[in-house]
């Protein structure tokens, strides 16, 4: 049974194709955005590699940018399609090429919907990566002599300026870790010597943020020193006032502004595969109806156009059925191959 069968005349294929064109510009359209929006992700992943411990994130906009490129091509192959759909000179060329773009246009809807889905599943892996990335940053940040780790405290000040956050999951983090240099420690100063006898590891740990963690918006000079020690500044409560240090951690405030990107490469995403879609479907039912039109003279009679030849199911068990006898030939043409030479 034909699936969607649909009677064109000839001024329902003019209009059809004139669709077709406009869906195709505009399919073009939002695969650049699409394409632009997965190299914007891309290189913000890029960024801040250095706070990432894996590149599995990666994976997203890498089948966004694929999306979005496949989208121009198809979108300039359908778009020069509908403009010779009526010249019965031009059109027959494309008829052999049809079964392949369908292929395709489908294969690029499937990887539309991948992307989709791998900017809501790599969510997930993008915290774990940022957490242990974070992580390191701040163990190594003092560590600018070391090769390899050189830029890691630029780095993290930077990151913390820029999102306005502090740490890993908060500024408590950095009173965990030694970061500063033991090169700018005076060992000969009694407070020094207390302090890292007073840790097991033989650290100076102290409770204290880099001044990357200070908030310029705040009117009391930033107290990054002796967080904690309400005797050490003047008319300060620890416990009630409010800090004037980042209190976010910059994983949160990382995780926030990635999953915003990703949300809007979603959008595009989703945008660029429904106007595929159309596309598509428009497509064919301009090919299944200039289907029988072969000379100028036939172009003013009506013609029927569908979707499928077959039903859904019948569709599918044909084409499996064809893709067996193929393989099913290349074997035997290999096994004849094989024995002809021996």
């Amino acid at each position: 049974m034909v699936l969607l069968k649909a009677k064109f005349s000839f001024q329902r294929r003019v209009k059809l194709a004139q669709t077709l064109w406009l869906l195709s510009w505009v399919s073009i359209l939002v695969s650049c955005l699409t394409f632009g929006m997965g190299v914007f992700l891309k290189v913000q992943l890029w960024i801040h590699n250095e706070v990432m411990d894996n590149t599995a994130a990666h994976a997203v906009p890498n089948t966004v940018i694929t999306a979005g490129l496949v989208g121009v091509l198809l979108g300039l192959y359908a778009g020069k399609i509908s403009q010779d759909s009526l010249d019965v000179t031009k059109y027959p060329r494309w008829k052999p090429l049809m079964i392949p773009f369908f292929c395709i246009s489908i294969l690029s809807c499937f990887l539309c919907l991948a992307a989709l889905i791998l900017s809501v599943a790599m969510r997930g892996t993008l915290e774990d990566s940022l957490k242990i990335g974070l992580r390191n940053g701040i163990r190594f940040y003092k560590d600018t002599d070391t090769p390899g780790r050189c830029y890691q405290k630029r780095t993290m000040d930077k990151l913390q300026m820029d999102f306005q956050c502090c740490g890993n999951n908060h500024y408590k983090d950095w009173f965990e870790v030694q970061w500063i240099s033991n090169r700018y420690l005076d060992f000969s100063s009694k407070e020094v010597k207390d302090r890292i006898k007073s840790n097991v590891d033989g650290r100076y740990l102290m409770d204290s943020v880099p001044f990357s963690c200070c908030n310029p918006n705040s009117p009391r000079p930033c107290i990054q020193v002796q967080i904690t020690n309400n005797s050490a500044h003047y008319s300060y409560s620890y416990q009630t006032d409010e800090l004037n240090i980042w209190v976010r951690g910059c994983r949160e405030a990382l995780l926030c502004y990635y999953t915003g990107i990703m949300a809007t490469d979603g959008a595009a995403v989703s945008l660029s595969f429904f106007l595929q879609a159309a596309v598509l479907v428009s497509l064919r039912y301009l090919q299944t109806a200039m289907e029988k039109i072969n000379s100028a003279e036939e172009m003013e009679v009506d013609s029927e156009g569908y979707l499928l030849e077959k039903g859904i199911s019948e569709t599918l068990s044909s084409s499996l059925e064809k893709t067996k006898a193929l393989f099913k030939t290349n074997q035997v043409e290999t096994g004849g191959g094989e024995a002809g030479g021996s």
